[in-house]
This record gives C-alpha cells, structure tokens and sequence, in this order.
C-alpha cells in the first residue's frame, strides 16, 4: 500500500501537555549515590575509625578503659539477597535490532562515526545495528576490545547526510552494565523511562537507577533520598541524594511478573495479580492520591489495584486489564487517551482514580500500549484498535479526537507500539505497519511527512525478515525480529 500523505501540509506538531510536560533537567553526572531505602542486602554503615592513636607522652593517668562512644562498632557482614524460584523465565531467542530517526541524541546506538558511508543520525528507514548482535557478553554482547570503526573518507559521497557528526562517541555506542548488582541473577525484562532505567529478574526482584522528573524538576529516585534532598541547601549535594547512578533494589517489590513504564512513572505486577505504582504523579498517572505533605511516597511503590493479569503505560496516563478481560485506565486525558469520554479533551481532564474502560467492551484486547497522545490496542483476533487523532483525518481532512477506541481497516496485528502521535504494527506474518506523525523519521518510511493511513514499512534491512516487537521512543523508533544473515539497508 502506498503512503497517503499530504506533501507540503503543514505537519501538526505535537501539542504539549497542560500540566504534564515536565521541565527537561538536564542530569548531570554525579558520584554514586547513597543507596536509599532501608533494603534487607545493605549493611549497615560503620562509624568513623577508631579511636585516635595513642600519645607517646606518659600521662600521669589513663584510664585503659574505653567509654561506649568510643568503642568502634562491628562491622556485621554483608547480606545478600538469596535467590528465589525462578518466576519469570528469561528470553532465549537471539533478535535483530534495526533502529531508525533521529538520533540526535545518541539513542540509536549506531556510534558516532559514519558506517559503510552512512549516518549514525537522521535513519530515514529501518537499519541494522550491529553493536547490539547478541554473541556474548555480560548482556548478551561483548564490547570489552570494542574500537571506534574508522571513517571511510571513499564513502563519504554516498552518506545520506553530510553535515559534520557531533555526537557523543561514549553515550552513541551500546555497552554493556556492569552486572554484579544481579548477584547471580538472570534479566528478563529492561525498561528505560525518560530519566531512569529498570530491570526484572527471573526470580522476580525489581532494580533501578536514575531519577524521576516532575513538572518541577528533579524529584528523585527514592522516597528517602528525595525527602534528604528536599532538606539540603548545597546543590551537588542534592543532586547525589536524587539521582541514583548505581543500580539498586528496589524495596517493596517481588515476585515481579512484568513491569510497564511511562515517562516518569512505572508500574509493576506482581504474580497474585496485583499492580504497584511509583514515581512522577502529577497527572494522577499513578492511580492512587498523593498530598503535597507527603509527596515524596509516590517514589515508594505502592499497591493500586488486585486481580489484573497485564499493565501498559502511556507518558501520562496507565492501564491494567483484569482478570475480568476489562480495560482498566487512569491518568491525563486531555485528548482522550484513556479512552474514557469523561471531560475527555479539556486541559485539565484526568482519570483519577483506576477506572473501567467501558468503550473497550467487547472488543477482548491482549495488548495494550499507551502514547503521549493516543493509544493503541490489538486483540486476540487480531484487530487493531487506535485513539489516535490522525485516524480519522483522512475522510475529514482535519485532526480530532476520538474519544472512544476505533478500529483500524485494513492491517491486523499481534504487536502494537507507539509514541508521540506515530504509531506501528507489526502483523502475525512479521510484516510492519507504521503511520502517524514522521518528523525525524520516526516511521521508518522515508519521509517526515504525516502518514494517515496505515504504511507498510519495508527497504532492503528487513526484507524477507519476520519482525516480533517494536518500541517507540520520541524521536525515533526500534524494531527487532529473530536473528538472520545480515544484510543492511538504508
């Protein structure tokens, strides 16, 4: 099928979110962080030295006798966290990732040099990343004898953007993460928010490292580090008690099945089928009431609903689906992202509370994936289900919001992502589908003109490829599929 799009027309930016766009804090780099939180595998700190040395001058009198203050305290040993039964089983499967967009900010992971003539930045349709070929490594790769590849000055002609490359060689190339934080442990799942990162075990334990940025700033990554940070006056020492830089567990939390993730906030489900919610809270993104006298505790996760048996996540708003098959959703819903009509698209429409989603009736969803604006959904049967303004538009020739979830004619789908006003399909066959908003290239089709209709993205990386996921960030766009004989593409 060929895009429909509309050359030359203005492209609609993004609108931003009333109350809901956080101030970007720029994160510097801090020294490790005290690890927050009283956790169970932390010992205790020891006091300072003991007592000072001895005078060599005789005194008349000295008590050989030491007070209690100045007796040095044991430094008992060590607990580790004991492994638990494996819950969740790790993947297997080795995938290949082909990234597109931006990438002016590092996050395609293509390095900085250009590769066989091209760009690390500005990808216009899917393309291999060969950093990220699973062949060993503490995640899956090994980058210990890892060196920059050299410019090739002959291909130089045949590069698709010829502008000087400024990105940064460090933050540009994936490495691996030092791991004995894992003590032993196997990831099953990682997740990478706007200002922090998460990881699941098999055993079901949750660890992080990062921070959470509200409408103010900084809030911090624990409830304890932010309420010390809150009291201090000197600046660098702020910013250590709020941004965690070193993974560390994250109390109140197991026997984890899956995690979700929206730009400041997580959520996290446990095997009895109950959720939890931490982070930013703004927007009543994490379902729960939290005062102003005690804000730091919604860094602490924290129980919000039973019963459920999947959790999604937009930027600003959440899902569950129950053991019911009800959709479940709460959070912003300034243009009805939450699929409830309530005040849907007023500037300060919110969900409050954790609220069935009325309008999913019937329509038995298996995946759910929340966006900035709109949200997409496919069913067992293989529908796909979008709220998103730019589906409509085609026949009316203008954005609108939908404020109730709508079918999309054409594709199916068992697997949906999106971000900011795009979004992709991915097909039982491995055949992509992708539409929306394409500045930066973010769909992979080519072009930075809105498509509004569903696309088939396809070009020599992935041709013949079967994909299996796709994950969409703000400027740029990810897909993966089972591991192949190598060919790159454009």
């Amino acid at each position: 099928m060929a895009p429909l799009t509309k050359k030359g027309a203005k492209k609609a930016a993004p609108a931003k979110v009333p109350k809901a766009a956080p101030k970007k804090a720029a994160l510097k780099k801090a020294s490790p962080a005290p690890k927050a939180s009283a956790e169970p595998i932390e010992a205790k700190e020891t006091n300072a030295e003991s007592e000072a040395k001895e005078t060599l001058v005789p005194k008349p009198v000295v008590s050989r006798k030491r007070s209690r203050s100045q007796e040095p305290e044991a430094l008992p040993a060590a607990k580790k966290l004991k492994l638990g039964p494996t819950i969740n089983t790790p993947p297997v499967e080795r995938l290949d990732v082909y990234v597109f967009g931006g990438g002016e900010n590092n996050e395609l992971g293509l390095g900085a040099q250009k590769i066989d003539g091209k760009s690390p930045s500005n990808v216009k349709r899917p393309r291999y990343n060969p950093f990220l070929k699973a062949d060993g490594g503490p995640l899956g790769r090994d980058t210990s004898s890892y060196e920059a590849p050299a410019k090739d000055i002959d291909a130089d002609s045949d590069s698709e953007d010829e502008d000087e490359i400024t990105l940064n060689p460090v933050e540009s190339t994936p490495t691996a993460i030092n791991t004995e934080f894992l003590e032993g442990r196997k990831v099953v799942q990682v997740l990478a928010s706007d200002s922090a990162s998460f990881v699941l075990t098999a055993d079901g334990y949750v660890y992080g490292w990062g921070s959470f940025v509200g409408n103010d700033g900084i809030i911090g990554f624990t409830a304890e580090g932010a309420a010390k940070a809150a009291k201090e006056k000197d600046g660098d020492a702020k910013k250590k008690l709020q941004i965690q830089t070193e993974p560390i567990l994250i109390s109140g939390l197991k026997n984890i099945k899956t995690l979700a993730r929206g730009s400041n906030h997580i959520l996290a489900l446990d095997k009895k089928g109950t959720v939890f919610t931490w982070g930013a809270h703004e927007q009543n993104q994490l379902g729960r009431r939290v005062s102003d006298r005690f804000r730091f505790a919604a860094l602490a996760p924290t129980q919000v609903l039973k019963n459920c048996k999947s959790i999604a996540a937009g930027a600003y708003h959440s899902f569950a689906i129950n053991n019911k098959d009800q959709v479940v959703s709460w959070g912003l819903n300034n243009y009805g992202q939450t699929g409830i009509a309530t005040n849907a698209g007023g500037d300060d429409a919110i969900i409050s509370n954790p609220t069935v989603v009325k309008s999913f009736e019937g329509f038995n969803v298996a995946q759910i994936k929340g966006c900035l604006h709109h949200t997409i959904a496919c069913t067992k049967d293989q529908q796909v289900i979008d709220q998103d303004n730019l589906i409509i538009s085609s026949t009316t020739s203008k954005p609108a919001i939908l404020k109730t979830p709508t079918m999309v004619p054409g594709i199916t789908a068992t697997f949906v992502s999106g971000a900011i006003d795009n979004s992709i399909a991915i097909a039982e066959d491995g055949k992509v589908w992708a539409w929306g908003y394409s500045e930066n290239y973010r769909t992979g089709l080519g072009t930075d003109d809105t498509i509004w209709t569903p696309t088939a993205v396809e070009n020599t990386a992935i041709k013949g490829k079967k994909m299996s996921f796709a994950g969409c960030g703000g400027q740029f766009s990810v897909l993966a599929g089972p591991e192949v004989e190598l060919t790159n593409g454009a």
